[in-house]
């Protein structure tokens, strides 16, 4: 397998597709990449790749917050980023499947991974890998849906289609058609071997609760208290939510102090899965970007600028360590909310990947959400989340 990667800051969109496929050379991939701001136009980013690879090779888009990172550092100057990931492997296959999520998330993403898995000529099979894209809201029904289909065991790695403003301008696309509310799945069955890793950049703290009244992303209690006032004092007031007449946004405030629940252990010690808090409510609740179940345990996390920036190498090294041989490439999700957080320091993030990769080339999402194997045996739905899969040559 070879991978090749493209990427621009350039804002017309015509001219950013050309600089990304031209920096690709002779590619001649049967499986592309395209993570590209919610700014460009994705009819012409649709027809640049079928012009240059042909209307038959399948593509997996999705948008990413202000832009994308690779080797060449975070490519996010002027909110209009865009990237590719080329893959060349004569002896893999690979698939991609597209579908509006509707009133039925579940059934979309079972959907869209069959049609995946007819693409790649593999219908019936599990494949090596899942990589997905889905509009935010509905992503622990979507991840339903593609186990409904290839089962629990198979490894699913992505992240949410984001915008620049979270106003909903997200979309996902493949080689024909986009939507906007929509999912997109890809089947991996690479010649080589590939592993992934998933993580946060946060740690524990001593202050937890227990979610007494939620339904779906909306905590209304913790420890039988309005779970914004809760939150307020955890946080010492830094997050505040006095005086709210009308619901209000706190994702910058909390990007880092999220809320952990404990998902598995190794050797005793927790493996958290976050939940970001984004909107405080004027009836005391707080809305989430996942699920939290009531009854669950709320740990809040703590987070800063050094931990985030280096905890995407660690998660590759992690990644890389699951490849014997070679690297050829990797895939990284990194979330949006933490990559407007420490903005300023994205190429030194990127640095810490290409470095823990080798050299190998990568591409890199940032996302409203991103899904990954716990521990290899879990796929789950998180916030504030990291993660990266790894090719062999």
């Amino acid at each position: 397998m070879e991978i090749s990667t493209g990427a621009t800051n350039a804002q017309n969109t015509s001219e950013a597709i050309a600089d990304a496929i031209a920096q690709l050379g002779d590619a001649s991939p049967n499986f592309i990449v395209a993570h590209i701001s919610a700014s460009h136009d994705g009819r012409i980013v649709r027809e640049a790749l079928a012009a240059r690879f042909g209307a038959r090779t399948p593509v997996h888009g999705g948008t990413s917050c202000l832009g994308v990172m690779t080797n060449a550092g975070a490519f996010v100057d002027g909110s209009s980023g865009l990237g590719l990931a080329c893959f060349e492997d004569e002896d893999g296959d690979f698939g991609v499947g597209l579908a509006d999520l509707g009133d039925d998330p579940r059934a979309a993403a079972a959907a869209a991974t069959r049609a995946a898995l007819d693409q790649a000529g593999r219908a019936g099979e599990a494949p090596e890998l899942i990589w997905l894209t889905a509009a935010p809201g509905a992503e622990e029904a979507v991840i339903a849906g593609v186990e409904d289909v290839v089962g629990a065991e198979c490894g699913i790695v992505g992240g949410s289609a984001a915008d620049n403003s979270i106003a909903g301008e997200w979309f996902t696309f493949d080689a024909e058609n986009q939507v906007a509310n929509g999912v997109i799945v890809s089947v991996l069955f690479p010649s080589g071997a590939c592993s992934s890793a998933y993580q946060s950049g946060y740690a524990p703290t001593e202050t937890c609760g227990i979610a007494t009244r939620s339904e779906g992303r909306r905590v209304f209690e913790i420890d039988g208290a309005p779970a914004g006032r809760v939150y307020a004092d955890w946080t010492d007031g830094a997050v505040s939510v006095d005086a709210i007449s009308e619901p209000a946004t706190i994702l910058a405030d909390s990007t880092f102090a999220p809320l952990g629940r404990k998902s598995a252990y190794v050797a005793d010690v927790p493996f958290y899965l976050l939940a970001h808090p984004a909107t405080a409510h004027p009836d005391g609740s707080i809305e989430f970007f996942a699920d939290i179940d009531e009854g669950e345990e709320l740990r809040l996390m703590n987070g800063g600028v050094d931990s985030l920036t280096t905890r995407a190498g660690r998660v590759a090294a992690q990644a890389v360590e699951g490849v014997e041989g070679e690297v050829a490439g990797a895939l990284v999700v990194y979330c949006g909310g933490c990559m407007l957080a420490v903005r300023e320091h994205m190429d030194r993030v990127a640095s810490g990947v290409d470095a823990a990769l080798g050299g190998a080339p990568f591409l890199g999402v940032f996302t409203f959400g991103e899904q990954g194997p716990v521990l290899n045996y879990e796929n789950r739905h998180g916030n504030l989340m990291i993660s990266c899969v790894t090719f062999a040559a």
